[in-house]
């Protein structure tokens, strides 16, 4: 691999295929963002991450547990951008950033649920963001908080598109 990384050293092909996979991501994520209330394929992905992440930090007590799922459902797409990043492979790096946006929203939707937890929960346990946000005393700024995560999701998902278009169009000959 070369000094401008393996987006520079695509084939045509490869680089006609990743140009479509961001189109397909950027369609797909408005529609995603649009519908901020439906279940999206991706959701399907998200659940088992999200509820490892409550296995996974159990040892720091009921807050860490709680926080847990949603702390794993953004790192585990964030170290799929920092391997990506390490390799050079900018496309695929910015394919991972559009899947950590992507779980802003689910974050979003999870934490505009928490006063009416109105949510289907897995294993019949407690809220997360319930718990969480009357914990901080934030409970009654679900709405905001979720929102505000909503917008983040929407900078990240459009980032990441410009920043897929970018790194195949950079190293066009």
């Amino acid at each position: 691999m070369h000094r401008g990384g393996l987006d520079a050293g695509l084939s045509s092909a490869e680089r006609r295929w990743r140009a479509g996979l961001t189109a397909v991501l950027a369609l797909y994520g408005l529609w995603c963002g649009l519908t901020p209330e439906r279940f999206h394929w991706p959701d399907a992905l998200d659940l088992p991450i999200h509820e490892t992440g409550h296995l996974v930090f159990a040892w720091g007590g009921d807050m860490l547990a709680a926080l847990g799922g949603t702390l794993l459902q953004l790192l585990l797409p964030l170290a799929f951008v920092a391997y990506f990043w390490r390799r050079r492979d900018h496309h695929a790096a910015s394919v991972a950033s559009w899947w950590v946006g992507q779980n802003f929203w689910n974050v979003a939707r999870y934490v505009a649920d928490a006063r009416a937890e109105e949510l289907p929960l897995v294993g019949g346990g407690g809220h997360d963001w319930a718990f969480l946000l009357a914990e901080w005393d934030l409970l009654a700024r679900d709405q905001v908080i979720a929102r505000d995560l909503r917008f983040i999701g929407w900078l990240v998902v459009g980032a990441a598109t410009w920043w897929g278009w970018r790194s195949l169009v950079r190293h066009t000959s």
